[in-house]
């Protein structure tokens, strides 16, 4: 019988795996934004997506977004900072509508995954043998999944 293995390091192999341990790490920018740019900026802007590495962000008005162009490289700086790790490589502006929303976070699908996540899924958990925990990291993965999917479109 194998030697236990820490569920944190269960949890970063099975998320490297489905290639969402980015999504995963970036979804806290949008619960975190006012922390990591400041009131100011905050009120002027808002997450909007990540693609391919690279945070598309939503302003106000076009003074803010020339403005902005100028502390991108802070802007990039902080959200290091924030990660932990340089998972943002470039920052992107454009002018648009900005609901102040206490938290706002990505969107989230609500439709069924397709067959060959769904096995990715279950052969990561197929080691698992407490239900309970398999069922919690079936649901984690489900939903970062989804996150993935719908938030790199």
């Amino acid at each position: 019988m194998k030697k236990p293995q820490p569920i944190q390091s269960i949890l970063e192999q099975t998320l490297k795996g489905l290639e969402l341990d980015l999504p995963l790490k970036t979804s806290s920018l949008w619960r975190s934004w006012k922390e990591i740019v400041g009131d100011p900026i905050c009120l002027h802007t808002k997450p909007h997506a990540i693609r391919n590495r690279i945070l598309f962000i939503t302003v106000s008005h076009s003074t803010w977004m020339q403005q902005l162009q100028f502390l991108k490289s802070s802007l990039l700086n902080k959200i290091h900072r924030f990660l932990g790790e340089p998972l943002i490589e470039d920052i992107r502006f454009k002018v648009g509508k900005i609901h102040q929303v206490e938290t706002p976070s990505p969107k989230k699908g609500d439709e069924p995954l397709d067959r060959k996540t769904i096995e990715r899924i279950e052969k990561l958990l197929e080691n698992i043998t407490d239900e309970e925990v398999k069922e919690g990291f079936r649901n984690l993965l489900t939903q970062s999944a989804k996150h993935k999917c719908h938030g790199s479109s």
